[in-house]
């Protein structure tokens, strides 16, 4: 006789996503029991992380990682969701708990999606997955090169963009005509634009955006509303490039 499959659910609600889809964390909750009961599964624990964005990776929200660790002390079997963008809503981070579920034999169940990685069609459709992820990450790259090479030729003899240093010159902020060497990465300017990027996604505004920041650690000020945009602006044409 086949052992009962125990499962951890998991559920996850951001204030604006509440508001727009009325995907309520009782409505998860009620989807997913149902689900276990219908699959004749053993739902060992709920975790649940309220008001939490989508953005946020999986190690940062306090309930899902509560969850991985039961699985990898194998306490659990498999991860339920009502759908995969309740994991997460970056492509990234839900095809890093896909592999994640294979390599360490878990399954990891969406029941809007039908997914469910025990299955061959499970399987399949990771595979699917996996591969327009590799894509992807290589088409990210050169989009990337291509994206620097022209924001560095807008920033000559100007400001360089925020979150980012000339690779000659990484203690300026200023960029002379004649210095052709790449923009890199700067690490705490980085992390702030991603705050950024999150906040944004989250629905808040350029005012709203600012008060939550505080100050900028590139001026020391705080930040105000046009210099949010002035970065978003920034940012999406990186995006977009």
């Amino acid at each position: 006789m086949e052992n009962t499959p125990r499962l951890v659910g998991y559920c996850r609600v951001s204030t604006l996503e509440q508001a727009r889809d009325g995907l309520s964390l009782e409505a998860q909750e009620h989807r997913l029991r149902a689900y276990t009961t219908a699959q004749g599964a053993e739902l060992v624990a709920f975790e649940i992380d309220d008001g939490i964005s989508g953005a946020t990776p999986p190690e940062r929200r306090p309930a899902l990682a509560r969850a991985l660790a039961m699985l990898r002390r194998g306490q659990a079997d498999g991860l339920v969701v009502v759908k995969l963008d309740r994991l997460s809503r970056s492509t990234r981070h839900v095809l890093d708990l896909l592999d994640a579920a294979q390599r360490n034999r878990w399954r990891l169940i969406s029941v809007a999606e039908s997914l469910d990685t025990r299955t061959a069609v499970g399987e399949f459709t990771t595979t699917i997955l996996a591969g327009l992820a590799q894509m992807e990450r290589k088409l990210i790259g050169e989009r990337t090169r291509e994206a620097m090479s022209r924001i560095t030729d807008r920033a000559r003899s100007g400001i360089v963009p925020f979150g980012y240093r000339t690779d000659a010159n990484p203690d300026s902020l200023r960029v002379c005509a004649n210095d052709r060497s790449p923009l890199v990465a700067h690490d705490e300017e980085q992390a702030v634009l991603r705050r950024m990027l999150a906040l944004r996604d989250e629905g808040l505004g350029a005012r709203r955006i600012a008060r939550s920041l505080g100050v900028s650690p590139r001026t020391g000020r705080p930040w105000t509303p046009s210099g949010v945009q002035k970065v978003l602006r920034t940012a999406e044409r990186r995006r977009a490039a």
